[in-house]
Parts: structure tokens; C-alpha cells; sequence
């Protein structure tokens, strides 16, 4: 016993005098910092498909950005995004005076950090011109310096030949921008339609930051065109988000590709297999909606049967599972059943029905399938 004591003590003295070895005078007070963890975003597959969450506009420094490229790295990479693209100004460089003028430079400066942490990198650019026509993104670029031309309106049609040469996915960037600014410079334009007609414009930012274009949601519809959100991010994430509370997230498209891959974003892309997540709320085409919530809510077999004293009328119990991180709000609009459920991410619901219903319709008044329409879904009861 004595003998085992001894070493034990033996042990103790060999670790202090170790620590007193090593000690640098520095007490370091680690549990102050912010932890590095990445933080997972839950989104069952659909059909099949990758549910990736990617943010298709962003700036840094190298235009009007406030943060170095890395930057943009590590913040997509703790709030749990697949993708990212830096779509800098083309024409507009208001630190070119401390900061050389490179419209590939961001991306280069990032793309082996990105491997790093494994977030795809679209390679990208901002076509800057006066509104109307306003900005187009073009993603999947080869040379953002090859695409530079006069800020010049003259030179829209050439700056947008010039990223379609390139074999670019061009999006039309936030068309209500300047809404109340320029009278008559939210509406198609004729500019907009010779694009849509030559097939040159692919898809339409329908949420900015925090805004919802509302006109520019029908007009992705009516038109066939992707439905795209992003941040339009210049500052720090955690500048314009309430990221440190619980359930906020920045604005993102979610993109349902075969795999993990730029290849991959890009076929889901020209497919239109998109649906952009903007705070509590969806938007999107009906099909991809409802996919993505059929995807995401699970009901279980009832587990309990009541019956009125009053009325003999029986009622079933039913649990309603969130298996997504993300929320819905359900209004019931036909049968008899609870009135009003709210989903909160990875959350489960009792739900109770009149017995002998075999489903109950809910409009999902957190969906938006066109600016003034929310998806209706069946929830099954048997």
C-alpha cells in the first residue's frame, strides 16, 4: 500500500515539476475564446439530391468589401455553408488606392484555404452597371480581368457578351434595389428580356441581404428562370446577422446537386433545383418547396385515441417531427384537426385530428411560391 502510495506521489511530483519546467509565465485564459467548432446545418437529402447551402454574393476588400478573403472562408466554414463565390465590382474599386486592382486576386488569395476547409470556391464577379438594368453576377467565370470594359451604359450588352463568352451562369442581382430612387427601375425592362430571349440570363436574386424582391419572384417563375438568395455580404457576417442566436442564419440558396462538387452546384443550377432560405422563411418554385418540406416533416402512426364524453367524437394523437433546421408555420385550411402548428428547427409537435381523416391540408405560411402565395401541404394521417 505504502509502495503504491509512493509512486502515486512519485507520478504528481514528475507532473508538477514538468508544468514548472514548462511554464512560460503566461496564464492562458482559453475559456474566453470563441470556440473553433463548425456549426451543421441539418437538411435531410431531396429525391436523391445534396441539399447544399451556398452563398453566391459576397465582397471583400478587393471592391467595397470590409474583411480580407480568408475571412470569408472561416465564417462560411463555422456557420456550416457548402459554397461560396466573391463576385467583386467589375467597375467600381473605392480602395484602389491601398489595394491593387486585381479582379481575380480575391479568389486566388482563398482557394486553398477553401480546399482546406472544404468549401467549394465558385469562381465569380459582379457586372456593375447603372440602374436600369442594374447588376449581374456571373458565376463560374474563367477571368474576372478579361470582363472589365468603361462604365459606360452603352457597354451593357458588351459586359454581359463578355461573361456569356466565358460560358457563365448569369443572375440578374436584386432588381428592386432602387425601387423608390429610380422611378420605373423595378420592372422587366427591355435590356432584361433580350437577355431572357438570347438566353443569357439565367436566373434572379429574389432576396438580397435581408430584402425580398417581391416582383422579381414572379418574375423567376413566370419565366422559368433559377431562384437565387444571397447575402450581398461587405461587412462581417456577424455584423449584419444575429448569428450568436439561436436559429438565425445568413441568407442562402439551397442548392439540391447529385454531389458536393462546383460541377455539381452548376448542373443543380441550370436545372433550377434551388430554393433560397432567408430567415424563418422559404422561397422558391412550388415543386422544389415541396420537396424540400416533404423531405424535412415526418408524422408518426397515432399513439393515442380520446373520446368526447359529449359528442362520442374520437380524436387522434400524432407526433410531428422538424428533421431540418428549418421552421415552419402551418395554418390548417381543410379538415378537422389542430389549427396552427409551428415547427422549430430539429423540434417535434403533437398533433391531434379528428379520427377516421386521412389527411389534413396546411398552408405553410413561412413559404413563399409566388409574393403573395404560400405552398398548401397535405400532411398524411394514415
Amino acid at each position: 500500500m505504502k509502495m503504491k502510495l509512493s509512486l502515486i506521489g512519485i507520478f504528481f511530483f514528475s507532473v508538477s515539476l514538468l508544468q514548472a519546467q514548462t511554464d512560460d509565465g503566461i496564464m492562458r485564459l482559453t475559456e474566453f475564446a470563441y470556440p473553433v467548432k463548425r456549426q451543421n446545418l441539418t437538411i435531410p437529402d431531396v429525391n436523391g439530391y445534396q441539399v447544399l447551402k451556398c452563398d453566391f454574393h459576397m465582397h471583400t476588400v478587393f471592391t467595397d468589401g470590409h474583411v480580407w478573403p480568408n475571412v470569408r472562408i472561416q465564417e462560411a466554414w463555422r456557420e456550416g455553408l457548402d459554397a461560396i463565390s466573391y463576385t467583386e465590382h467589375m467597375e467600381y474599386n473605392p480602395h484602389s488606392a491601398d489595394v491593387k486592382v486585381d479582379h481575380n486576386r480575391s479568389h486566388d488569395l482563398a482557394v486553398e484555404l477553401a480546399k482546406e476547409n472544404n468549401i467549394v470556391l465558385v469562381k465569380g464577379t459582379e457586372v456593375t452597371r447603372q440602374t436600369p438594368p442594374g447588376h449581374f453576377n456571373a458565376l463560374f467565370i474563367q477571368d474576372a480581368n478579361e470582363l472589365v470594359s468603361d462604365n459606360n451604359s452603352n457597354l451593357d450588352q458588351e459586359a454581359i457578351d463578355k461573361a456569356y463568352a466565358q460560358k457563365a451562369f448569369i443572375f440578374w442581382n436584386h432588381p428592386g434595389w432602387k425601387a423608390t430612387a429610380i422611378p420605373g427601375s423595378y420592372e422587366w425592362i427591355d435590356f432584361v428580356e433580350k437577355m431572357y430571349q438570347e438566353k443569357k440570363l439565367h436566373g434572379i436574386e429574389v432576396v438580397n441581404g435581408l430584402g425580398f424582391h417581391k416582383k422579381a419572384l414572379d418574375w423567376a417563375l413566370d419565366r422559368n428562370l433559377t431562384i437565387i438568395g444571397n447575402t450581398d455580404i461587405h461587412n462581417l457576417i456577424a455584423h449584419d446577422y444575429n448569428i450568436e442566436k439561436q436559429g438565425v442564419h445568413r441568407t442562402m440558396t439551397l442548392v439540391m446537386a447529385k454531389d458536393r462538387t462546383a460541377a455539381g452546384i452548376r448542373e443543380a443550377l441550370e436545372a433550377g433545383r434551388t430554393v433560397v432560405w432567408s430567415s424563418n422563411y422559404l422561397f422558391g418554385k412550388e415543386g422544389n418547396v415541396r420537396d424540400l418540406v416533404k423531405a424535412s416533416i415526418s408524422v408518426s402512426p397515432a399513439y393515442h385515441e380520446k373520446t368526447n364524453a359529449k359528442t362520442k367524437v374520437k380524436t387522434n394523437y400524432y407526433e410531428v417531427k422538424n428533421n431540418s433546421d428549418l421552421y415552419f408555420e402551418l395554418e390548417l385550411k381543410a379538415g378537422n384537426g389542430s389549427k396552427r402548428l409551428v415547427l422549430y428547427p430539429e423540434s417535434t409537435q403533437i398533433l391531434t385530428a379528428e379520427a377516421g381523416q386521412s389527411n389534413l391540408t396546411y398552408e405553410i405560411i413561412s413559404t413563399f411560391i409566388r409574393s403573395d402565395k404560400h405552398l398548401q401541404f397535405d400532411i398524411n394521417l394514415k
